[in-house]
């Protein structure tokens, strides 16, 4: 299955390439219709997020109540889910979903001289000049393929800034998300841990990988924001 999504992904790179000359260009423009093909489901996802925000202070009531009789407040829980008709699990599907894009990417992207991806077989080629073009986001990042973590050992810090900002957006770029859906202080916390697993993650992903999650996740952000405040008006107009 990743083989087959590979290849339609490095497809579509290519693609957008030959348009932008640019790969870096060419993984956001990928990220874009990858959102898009998704947007029936993340706007689904977003109205779960909204609806979860609106009846957080019910559920802390509930909790309060029940907060002796865990079963009881278990069951009081899910009936209050389904009257409102509330799936808590709606914001998942969307991402469970990119999951295997996001390796197919990591795939296509990385890879080792041994058993490269699918973009180092391209460079490889490739004349020196146009695999040096090839791998450049602009001016930002010298080499997309590379990980941060290889560039640091490289080239030190200062050689590194582009790329450990880049692994920085990565971990908030999961934390964030996490602040605009409703939880408690635990859950908050939680989503701090994993945004910290993300950043070690990130210190040895494929420098297009981390671009294509951060632009996917500043997109989600955005759609996030827009719709609660559609659905917020909505509901004022009730």
């Amino acid at each position: 299955m990743f083989a087959f999504i590979e290849g339609i992904m490095f497809d579509v790179l290519k693609y957008f390439y030959a348009w932008a000359h640019d790969y870096g260009v060419a993984i956001i423009l990928l990220t874009v219709v990858v959102r898009v093909v998704l947007l029936p489901l993340t706007l689904k996802q977003s109205k779960s997020m909204y609806e979860l925000q609106r009846i957080q202070p019910k559920i802390k009531e509930l909790q309060a109540k029940y907060k002796n009789d865990k079963q009881k407040l278990q069951e009081e829980t899910l009936k209050f889910y389904q009257e409102n008709k509330v799936n808590p699990f709606g914001g998942c599907l969307p991402m469970i979903i990119q999951m295997p894009i996001f390796i197919a990417l990591y795939r296509v992207l990385g890879g080792t001289p041994e058993k490269p991806g699918l973009f180092l077989q391209h460079i490889s080629e490739l004349g020196a000049a146009q695999a040096e073009a090839a791998r450049r986001f602009w001016i930002i990042l010298p080499d997309l393929t590379r990980t941060p973590s290889a560039i640091f050992s490289d080239q030190g810090i200062i050689g590194a800034i582009p790329y450990v900002v880049l692994v920085v957006l990565f971990g908030l770029s999961i934390y964030i998300p996490q602040l605009m859906q409703p939880g408690e202080k635990q859950q908050r916390q939680m989503a701090l841990y994993m945004s910290i697993v993300m950043l070690i993650f990130g210190w040895s992903a494929p420098a297009g990988v981390l671009l294509y999650w951060v632009t996917s996740s500043v997109l989600q952000i955005a759609q996030q924001f827009i719709t609660n405040k559609v659905y917020s008006r909505g509901e004022g107009a009730k």
